[in-house]
């Protein structure tokens, strides 16, 4: 089960592989009608794309476009933590041929993989098969064994959002992990859905609901998720064109644990800089300055996170060229 949440609960915001909603889309009304209220993993993520993602060591990475549907980008990432490696991501798409052929709309397929230097594989593919209906497949192998096998459907309706998920069937041992979401549009700021993950082996069989609601307002959005396995509530407030601020809370009945944080971000168009900073309960401070190196195609990023409780602290120096 952690694999399938690993993959559908938190996308982070430089490693999502397929294009995201429009920002603030499912607040508008069209027509006088209500919007689609996007995927539900979509719910916190105007939050979680404030807080900086931890770096770790000196990283390069090379973006290449090969063609106007082709593109690959090679990372070096040397680290003092773990293993250094090398990592070959290539994005297929026809999607960015839109604005060459008319054609071409983001209904268009999206292949994406990537390999690192142990042989493992991260493959992603995504078919809209209609105007409302898309497909997405993922594959994950640790070396010569497969991890995770997942399969999504998802239907989006005029007001309403339905997915179905199913990951790692297995029919000799007789496993399968279910997970099913559901998003309504109540009104313009209202938002309400639920969660329902199965998990059925030879050993065990059991499932847990989730319900979620999400309330916004002009420059903010509140959020909240609460089921079985616990809780998790965030709040988004955008201050002004330049600051933003989240705050997230998360409650773990397995895990007998909870976690507050606090971030934000400053954006600084005029220096080509954004900064990023977090807090939170576990004593855990950190920070990340992206720096765009005009008239150069780069980019500097630098970072550091400390751990005050557990005496701990983490750098980390990267490039993104391309």
């Amino acid at each position: 089960m952690g694999s399938v949440l690993a993959l559908s609960s938190r996308p982070g915001r430089q490693n999502s592989p397929f294009p995201r909603d429009a920002p603030l889309s499912r607040w508008d009304r069209r027509d006088g009608r209500l919007s689609n209220p996007g995927s539900f993993d979509g719910l916190h993520r105007s939050c979680k794309d404030v807080f900086p993602q931890q770096t770790e060591g000196v990283k390069l990475v090379v973006n290449k476009t090969l063609s106007s549907f082709f593109k690959v980008s090679h990372t070096f990432h040397l680290s003092a933590v773990g293993p250094s490696n090398y990592r070959f991501h290539e994005i297929f798409s026809l999607f960015v041929l839109k604005c060459h052929i008319p054609s071409f709309t983001q209904d268009s397929p999206m292949l994406i993989g990537e390999m690192d230097s142990s042989g493992s594989l991260n493959a992603h593919s995504l078919f809209h098969l209609s105007e409302r209906i898309r497909a997405k497949a993922v594959f994950q192998t640790q070396q010569s064994h497969f991890v995770t096998w997942q399969f999504e459907t998802e239907y989006r309706g005029s007001d309403f959002t339905a997915a179905v998920t199913m990951a790692n069937p297995d029919i000799l041992r007789e496993s399968v992990i279910m997970v099913a979401h559901f998003l309504q549009s109540v009104s313009s700021q209202l938002v309400l859905g639920g969660e329902l993950v199965y998990h059925r082996g030879r050993a065990e069989e059991g499932g847990i609901l989730t319900l979620a609601g999400q309330y916004s307002g002009p420059n903010w959005v509140a959020t909240l998720n609460a089921g079985k396995g616990g809780a998790h509530m965030s709040y988004y407030h955008r201050a002004n064109k330049q600051i933003q601020v989240g705050v997230e809370f998360e409650a773990s009945t397995r895990t007998q644990e909870t976690t507050f944080s606090f971030g934000y971000q400053m954006d600084l168009p005029e220096a080509n800089m954004v900064f990023r900073g977090m807090v939170d309960s576990r004593c855990i401070i950190g920070g990340v300055l992206e720096k765009r190196l005009r008239p150069l195609p780069a980019t500097l990023i630098m970072g550091a996170f400390v751990n005050h409780r557990g005496d701990k602290l983490q750098c980390g120096l990267g490039v993104n060229v391309g």
